[in-house]
């Protein structure tokens, strides 16, 4: 099992940049896709940027593209979003989740607040 711990959140300004980190507990860190979801106040989790085991295949959100950034280090048991050009409908709570097959551990999440 692996737990993940995500760190960075917190309140930016519009146009502003904030990275994100997860350390997740696994002996077999490397085995994991890695994603992340967020939720904003009385919406959906949704999806937000994934990356695979090797770290060479990435996806986005299409609100996101070109201004987030995932990767990972598989050294460090660890995954980054790097968020740039922040709006303010990027505000909400950000998940990190470890992915085996059908299974999904996620951490406890990170508040991202954008002031316009």
């Amino acid at each position: 099992q692996v737990q993940p711990v995500e760190s960075g959140g917190g309140l930016v300004q519009a146009g502003g940049s904030l990275r994100l980190s997860c350390v997740a507990s696994a002996r077999t860190f490397s085995s994991y896709r890695m994603d992340w979801f967020r939720q904003a106040p009385g919406k959906d989790r949704v999806f937000v940027a994934g990356i695979s085991q090797s770290g060479i295949n990435v996806n986005y959100a299409d609100s996101v593209k070109g201004r987030f950034t995932i990767s990972r280090d598989n050294a460090k048991n660890m995954v980054r979003l790097e968020m740039n050009s922040l709006k303010p409908e990027d505000t909400a709570v950000y998940y990190c989740a470890a992915g085996s097959g059908a299974v999904q551990y996620w951490g406890q999440g990170t508040q991202v607040t954008v002031s316009s």
